[in-house]
């Protein structure tokens, strides 16, 4: 995804990916940046599996009792974000699920992706059912977390978008400005929108602004909400004969099977848009109908580089306000 006709912008990386920040207003642009700054810091102490002074990962040091993992206190920013998980999980039936940690790290995604070699040897991997999310307990109200022992909690399928979500309504909150946050193929806005709308290039290959399209793409006005992009192309690696990515399928424990490469979803929110584009790279062939059940604007790219849109997504070379 790319942005056109920044009023003003910057970009860096944080959380393994890279940041694009846009502000209607010039002179906010220097204070939206520490505070997006301070905000994706602050997720990535609570949510990251690579750093191994993370929150999360110190659950997996917790003694179990009674073949269970606490209940453990958590932080407010940590509790908020496994609720976020979980609820991503209702909504999809099962199909974005926080409890792949475990079968994540066994397919050989257990270090930040600038780390993982792009080859390797061979490795065997068998479908095994997963804990799942129902055997996670979450007490919001006193931030209380229990699991099964041995359970691994990732957070990947929404973390970052609801990372984005948070720093553009805090920025639009705090300076009184339209912003644009992006993190990677996630994309919340927040604020007044510049006129014409947030404009966004989407594509199969996410791509500089000031290049051209590499590729097939279309364009989109975001007002409101978010923008986001699930594809199984970006992170992958091959292990002996076998090409491996990062998007699970919970029901196996394996890679979901190779239907989309690309699924890019419009939403209320950049975590509402980011759940459903997740779900249907796992829901493979169903996930067409499932989104326009939905009333959701997709745009899926196959395997074959086939391009299908759905519930109002404009088609390849046209323009449509979300």
């Amino acid at each position: 995804m790319s942005l056109h006709a920044p009023e003003a912008s910057a970009d860096w990386t944080a959380l393994g990916t890279r940041v694009d920040l846009v502000v209607t207003r010039p002179g906010a642009l220097a204070p939206a940046r520490r505070m997006v700054e301070d905000h994706l810091a602050a997720v990535d102490v609570a949510c990251s599996r690579f750093r191994p002074d993370s929150e999360i990962v110190a659950l997996d040091g917790v003694p179990p009792r009674g073949g269970l993992t606490g209940p453990v206190a958590v932080s407010p920013l940590l509790a908020e974000a496994i609720g976020v998980a979980l609820r991503a999980t209702r909504l999809t039936s099962g199909d974005v699920d926080p409890t792949v940690g475990g079968a994540m790290s066994a397919a050989g995604y257990d270090r930040d992706f600038s780390l993982i070699p792009a080859d390797g040897p061979a490795i065997t991997l068998t479908a095994r059912k997963i804990p799942g999310w129902r055997a996670v307990r979450l007490d919001r109200r006193a931030r209380l977390l229990s699991m099964p022992a041995g359970v691994r909690l990732d957070l990947g399928a929404t973390a970052k978008a609801w990372a984005a979500d948070r720093a553009a309504a805090k920025v639009a909150s705090r300076l009184g400005c339209g912003v644009l946050v992006g993190l990677g193929g996630d994309i919340a806005v927040a604020g007044q929108a510049p006129d014409g709308g947030w404009r966004i290039r989407v594509q199969d290959i996410t791509g500089r602004p000031e290049r051209p399209p590499a590729g097939p793409s279309s364009v989109v006005a975001v007002r409101a909400g978010g923008l986001a992009r699930s594809s199984t192309a970006s992170r992958r690696w091959r292990r002996g004969g076998d090409v491996l990515h990062h998007i699970l399928d919970p029901r196996t424990g394996l890679p979901a099977q190779p239907v989309w490469r690309t699924v890019s979803v419009a939403a209320a929110s950049c975590t509402d848009a980011n759940t459903a584009s997740t779900a249907a790279i796992i829901k493979g062939r169903a996930a067409p109908a499932w989104l326009a059940g939905l009333g959701l604007p997709a745009r899926l790219v196959a395997e074959s580089g086939a391009v299908h849109v759905a519930g109002g997504w404009p088609a390849e070379g046209g323009e449509q306000d979300e």
